[in-house]
């Protein structure tokens, strides 16, 4: 595990909250590893019924930390943890509920994708901003977006990397809720409560159903995966990570 990870059940709930305030939640190697530990033991556990992802107030999470991103694009990302995760999460059974507050940016965007119910702060703000830093997206959520929302708006959210705000991610079906922000965690708390205390054989298969062919999701991040390495090595890529830590560097 890792400080900047905060793992605590009450009773047959497990929060998992990002706690990384100093980086608004940006996520290294090590919260990746820590965070596909924690879901991979939920799934495991007879005693945990439901997941609550939570950042801080401001900050659900900025994504990846780009400085960790760089030296990661040296290496396979085959064996990033980054991917290690994002392969967790697309096979995770255990019902997810994510609780936003602040920016969803990347990951941090696409993780909610995943998650069987979603409340945002009125602060919430989410962008996928994978073009612009010379990538492709992540996480199947070039498969999920579409589904979710249509291809036409979609397109738009994926390729000029289009912020969305609370209410406009209710209206895409993309939240269930806009909740004040001191209540937020709490909400989500007690609505995973409910999920883990549904008969837990008719919710797995139910929520099966609900989010359809588990092969093309898992199919969908492996064909992402490689275009996402190729890319990353990619000249663009590498300048747009370069101008963003410059501009971090005198910020």
């Amino acid at each position: 595990m890792t400080e900047h990870v905060v793992i605590q059940d009450t009773g047959p709930v497990r929060l998992i909250r990002l706690d990384r305030p100093d980086k608004k939640n940006a996520l290294t190697g090590a919260m990746y590893e820590a965070l596909r530990e924690a879901l991979a033991e939920a799934d495991g556990s007879e005693a945990i019924g439901a997941v609550v992802f939570a950042g801080g107030p401001g900050a659900f999470s900025a994504g990846n930390d780009l400085s960790d991103f760089v030296e990661a694009s040296r290496h396979p990302f085959e064996q990033s943890p980054a991917l290690r995760f994002i392969r967790q999460l697309a096979r995770t059974r255990t019902p997810l509920v994510a609780a936003v507050d602040g920016i969803a940016v990347g990951i941090g965007a696409t993780l909610t994708l995943h998650c069987d119910l979603v409340y945002v702060s009125p602060a919430a703000n989410f962008r996928m901003p994978f073009v612009e830093l010379g990538l492709v997206p992540e996480a199947g959520s070039s498969y999920l977006l579409p589904r979710r929302v249509g291809l036409p708006r979609a397109t738009e959210i994926l390729l000029f990397c289009e912020p969305y705000g609370a209410d406009e991610a209710v209206r895409l079906g993309l939240a269930n809720a806009v909740i004040p922000s001191d209540l937020l965690v709490e909400h989500a708390m007690t609505k995973a409560a409910r999920l883990a205390a549904l008969p837990p054989g008719p919710l797995q298969a139910t929520r099966a159903l609900i989010r359809g062919d588990q092969s093309a999701l898992e199919a969908a991040v492996e064909t992402e995966a490689v275009a996402f390495e190729a890319r990353l090595r990619s000249p663009e890529a590498q300048a747009a990570f370069a101008a963003f830590l410059n501009r971090a560097r005198k910020g």
